[in-house]
């Protein structure tokens, strides 16, 4: 008995998954950085650091990498040291190590995933 098999592979759609995976790894990236500013916990004194100093580096997303950066000298030294006593007049739940709610075993973990499956069914045509 033999058995025979065609196999015809989608290029289109090969190519719509893998910029839609790329487009979704944006918007992914823009998604966090909105859900920490919504969240109210990066120190602010005049909202450099939230705002001009923070934002999505997609220069490398075609690589699958895109990376939330904070700019400035101060930027480090605050992260690293939650032991600062934070003014909350601003943001009434700053914090040192602000993005750790967002990281593995953070309280919101899952975000990432949850945004990324998302976005990709959107982008993607799943």
């Amino acid at each position: 008995m033999a058995v025979r098999s065609t196999i015809k592979i989608n290029k289109s759609k090969i190519k719509e998954l893998s910029l839609g995976a790329i487009t979704a790894l944006e918007k992914t990236a823009e998604a966090l950085h909105t859900e920490v500013v919504q969240a109210q916990v990066v120190p602010r004194k005049d909202g450099h650091l939230q705002n001009e100093k923070f934002f999505v580096d997609n220069s490398q997303s075609k690589s699958g990498k895109v990376t939330l950066c904070f700019e400035g000298p101060y930027a480090r030294r605050l992260y690293y040291h939650p032991e600062y006593n934070f003014k909350k007049t601003e943001n009434p739940r700053a914090k040192g190590k602000w993005l750790e709610d967002w990281m593995k075993g953070g309280s919101k973990q899952d975000f990432c995933n949850k945004a990324f499956e998302m976005f990709y069914k959107m982008e993607g045509g799943l």
